[in-house]
C-alpha cells in the first residue's frame, strides 16, 4: 500500500494564482499599518488557498515485481575450445543458483549460438532482441558468460542496466593462424600470380621466429616452406590446369594450440587462358571461309592466323611471277618452327597440291598426340585421290571417306551420343533448322558421331588422339546457316563450342566430375557419355568415406548432392574422373581470433561502469549497487535493484470536508477581527 497527497484545484489555476496575490497584498497591507491580526488573517488566507488547490489523499494497491537478470551463454563454435565449455557450464550454474536465491530476483537465460552464413557470435543481436521482450524499468543487470569474441557490435541496444562479461579465457591461452590477405579469383595459365598471406601468433605463444607452410594444389602431394610470423610474405603459384584450380595453405599444429581450424586456408582460382591462338588454312576461296573467319575474328580471346591458298604451285596462267602480290605459304615457319604455338588448326576445304609436304603433315600429327587440336572441315576434294586421308593425317583422322559425294538436300540432326556431349547437346531450336546441301560419305572408324546428316550419315565427328582432339566436319555447308538460308541454324553457337572444345575448354568436356559449393552444402556433377556411371566417392577432410549414387538429370549430366559435416577440402572420385572442392569460408570468422577477451565489448560495458572478470579466478559475488555507481570491483559485480511494482487499485479521498474547512477559515478571520477590536 502507498499514499500520496494530490491536489485537484476547484477553479482555473489563474484565477487561484490571481486570488492568492490579492490575499497576499491584504495581509501585507495589514503587516504595514501594524494590525495585530495580520498573521490569523494570512493563515486564513493560506487555508483558504489549499482548500481551492482540492487536496486529496490517494492510495494505491500496489503488487511488487520482481527484478529479471538477463544471463547470456555464449554456446557458439570457438567456446568450444580447450576446457572453456565446462567452465561455463559451471559458471552459468552457479550465476542461476545465486540470482534464485535473491530476493525478487528472475533469471531469464539467452542461449546464443553460431549466426547463419558464417556471421560469428551475434551476441549483440541476442541481447537486444531479450531486452525487446522485457520492460526496460525491471532489468537490474546483464551477465555474459563468454570469450568476448563478438562480431556484430554495430548492433548494441541500449542498455538499462550494467553488462558483466566473464571471459572463459585462460592466461596461457594460445593460438597461431594462417591468414590469406590477398588471393585473385581468376588467373591466366602460364602465369605466375601472387598470393599474399600471413602467419600470426597471439595470446601467451611460444615466441617462435618461423613456421612451416604446406601448399597443395588439387589434393596433391604438399610442398613446404618455413615463413617468418608476424609479417606479410607473396609466394608465386602457376596454375597448372585451366578451370578451377583448389589451392590449400596449411600451417602445422602447434603444441599446446588453442585450435588448428584457423591454420589452414582453401583459395579457389579459375584458370582461365590468356589468349587462344588459332591456324586457319583454306584450300581455296568460298563462302564458309568466311564463316570461319568471322567467327574466330569475334572471339576476343582468338589470336588467328588465316592464309587462303589462292594460287597454287600448279596454276599456269602466265603471269610473271616478279608481278604478283601473292605471298609464299609458310610452311616451315607454321608447321615446324611455330607449330606448337598453336591451339587449333583448322584446315577448312583443304587438299593435297605440294604445297604442304608429307613430313609437315606428319608433324601435325606429332603435334596432335603431344596435346594439339586439329579440325578438318571437308569439302568434295575429301572424296577425292587428292583427300587429306591420303597422307600422314589419316592416323588420327576418326573416319575415311568412301569417295563419294552426296549432293541433295538434309536437315543435320543430333546423333542419340550427340544429345549427350556438350558440343551439341541443348542446341536451340533443334526442331527448326534449316537444310544443307551437300554432304561427304565417310566411314566412322573411332570417336563419337555427335551429328548426322542425309540417310543418317556422319555429319560431325570427335575423337581424342594421344593428348590432342581431332574433329572431322564432314560437310562445307555450315555457312548456309549463317546466312539464313532455309530459316537458318545455331552455326554460331555450334562452331564456337566446337572450336573451344577442341582447344580443352573446361566446360566442354564430355567426361568431367566437378562440385559446386553453397556454403555448407554441395552439388555434385558428373559429365559423361555413357547410359551409367555408378555412385561418386567422396571423401571428407578428416578421412571418412562416404558413396552417393548419381542421377541422371539431363541425357549426358548426372547430380548428388551432400551436406558437408566439416570445413576444409572434399575430394570426390568417380570412374576415372576425380575432383577436389572446398567447403565453408577460407577462414571460418568464429575461428579467426578465438583468444578470450573483453576489448571488444568494452565499448558497450563501460557506459554503465560494467565489469570485465575472468572466470580463471572463479566466479564473482553479486551486489546490489545503486544506479550511476560503480557496478564492479575487486571479485564482485553489482546489480541495480528496480524496485518495479503492478499497481492492482487507485482510491481517493478529501483530506477535510469542506464544512470543517469553511469553520477553520471562518475561525482565523474573526479571531483577526475580535483581536484588532479589543485594541
Amino acid at each position: 500500500m502507498s499514499s500520496e497527497i494530490l491536489f485537484d484545484p476547484l477553479m482555473d489555476l489563474r484565477l487561484i494564482v490571481a486570488l492568492a496575490l490579492i490575499m497576499t497584498a491584504i495581509c501585507g497591507f495589514a503587516l504595514w499599518r501594524g494590525l495585530t491580526g495580520w498573521w490569523l488573517r494570512s493563515l486564513g488566507a493560506v487555508i483558504l488557498l489549499a482548500t481551492l488547490m482540492g487536496p486529496v489523499l490517494q492510495r494505491e494497491d500496489r503488487d511488487e515485481l520482481a527484478d529479471v537478470v538477463l544471463l547470456l551463454h555464449d554456446q557458439t563454435s570457438s567456446q568450444q575450445l580447450g576446457t572453456r565449455e565446462a567452465r561455463s557450464e559451471g559458471a552459468i550454474e552457479e550465476l542461476t543458483n545465486r540470482l534464485n536465491a535473491r530476493r525478487m530476483t528472475e533469471v531469464r537465460r539467452i542461449n546464443v549460438r553460431d549466426a547463419e552464413g558464417d556471421q560469428g557470435t551475434a551476441l549483440m543481436g541476442a541481447l537486444k532482441d531479450a531486452l525487446a521482450s522485457e520492460p526496460s524499468g525491471r532489468v537490474a543487470g546483464i551477465i555474459a558468460v563468454s570469450d568476448g569474441r563478438v562480431h556484430d557490435l554495430e548492433e548494441s541496444p541500449d542498455l538499462p542496466a550494467p553488462l558483466h562479461l566473464l571471459h572463459t579465457g585462460l592466461e596461457g591461452d594460445w593460438d597461431r593462424r594462417l591468414i590469406v590477405r590477398d588471393a585473385p579469383a581468376f588467373a591466366i595459365l602460364g602465369e605466375p600470380i601472387t598470393l599474399r598471406l600471413r602467419i600470426e601468433d597471439s595470446g601467451a605463444a611460444p615466441g617462435d621466429v618461423e613456421a612451416p607452410l604446406e601448399i597443395s594444389v588439387d589434393g596433391e602431394e604438399p610442398q613446404r616452406v618455413n615463413i617468418p610470423i608476424g609479417a606479410d610474405i607473396e609466394i608465386p603459384v602457376v596454375l597448372p590446369h585451366g578451370g578451377r584450380n583448389v589451392l590449400q595453405f596449411t600451417v602445422p599444429t602447434g603444441d599446446g594450440e588453442l585450435t588448428d581450424r584457423n591454420n589452414s586456408a582453401i583459395v579457389q582460382i579459375n584458370g582461365v587462358r590468356d589468349r587462344l591462338r588459332v591456324l586457319l588454312v583454306s584450300g581455296e576461296p568460298h563462302p564458309g571461309g568466311r564463316t570461319w573467319r568471322n567467327l574466330l575474328k569475334s572471339d576476343s580471346s582468338v589470336d588467328l592466323v588465316h592464309f587462303t591458298i589462292l594460287r597454287p604451285p600448279s596454276k599456269q596462267d602466265g603471269v610473271p611471277v616478279d608481278e604478283l602480290s601473292l605471298i609464299a605459304f609458310p610452311t616451315r615457319e607454321l608447321f615446324l618452327e611455330k607449330i606448337d604455338d598453336f591451339d587449333l588448326i583448322i584446315f577448312d576445304r583443304y587438299k593435297r597440291r605440294g604445297i604442304l609436304p608429307s613430313l609437315y603433315l606428319q608433324f601435325v600429327v606429332d603435334y596432335v598426340n603431344d596435346g594439339g587440336a586439329v579440325l578438318l572441315a571437308a569439302g568434295p576434294d575429301f572424296a577425292t585421290a587428292d583427300s587429306l586421308y591420303r597422307s600422314p593425317l589419316s592416323e588420327i583422322l576418326p573416319a575415311g571417306p568412301t569417295a563419294r559425294v552426296v549432293n541433295k538436300p538434309y536437315v543435320p540432326k543430333v546423333s542419340d551420343v550427340g544429345n549427350r556431349h556438350p558440343v551439341t547437346a541443348g542446341l536451340p531450336q533443334v526442331d527448326d533448322w534449316g537444310e544443307w546441301l551437300r554432304i561427304v560419305d565417310v566411314v566412322p572408324e573411332r570417336g563419337n558421331v555427335v551429328m548426322t546428316g542425309a540417310d543418317d550419315r556422319p555429319l560431325l565427328t570427335l575423337d581424342r588422339v594421344g593428348e590432342g582432339r581431332v574433329a572431322l566436319l564432314s560437310s562445307d555447308q555450315a555457312w548456309l546457316w549463317a546466312r539464313g538460308y532455309d530459316g537458318g541454324g545455331p552455326q554460331l553457337e555450334l562452331l564456337r563450342r566446337l572450336a573451344h572444345w577442341m582447344m580443352a575448354e573446361p566446360e566442354l568436356e564430355e567426361e568431367a566430375l566437378w562440385g559446386e559449393a553453397i556454403g555448407q552444402k554441395m552439388r555434385i556433377l558428373r559429365r559423361s557419355l555413357a547410359d551409367e556411371v555408378g555412385d561418386v566417392e567422396v571423401t571428407t577432410p578428416s578421412g571418412n568415406t562416404v558413396f552417393l549414387p548419381l542421377e541422371e538429370i539431363e541425357p549426358g549430366l548426372f547430380e548428388a548432392r551432400f551436406d558437408g559435416p566439416e570445413i576444409g577440402l572434399y575430394r570426390l572420385a568417380n570412374g576415372d574422373q576425380s575432383a577436389v572442392i572446398g567447403l565453408g569460408p577460407a577462414a571460418p570468422r568464429e575461428y579467426a581470433e578465438v583468444i578470450a577477451t573483453g576489448s571488444v565489448l568494452e565499448p558497450v560495458i563501460a557506459p554503465l561502469r560494467g565489469g570485465i572478470v575472468s572466470l580463471e579466478n572463479g566466479v564473482p559475488k553479486l551486489r546490489d549497487v545503486r544506479a550511476g555507481r560503480p557496478a564492479a570491483g575487486n571479485g564482485w559485480i553489482g546489480l541495480t535493484p528496480r524496485n518495479a511494482f503492478e499497481t492492482l487499485s487507485v482510491s481517493r479521498t478529501q483530506l477535510l470536508p469542506p464544512w470543517v474547512l469553511l469553520l477553520v477559515i471562518s475561525a482565523f478571520i474573526i479571531g483577526a477581527w475580535l483581536r484588532e477590536g479589543r485594541q
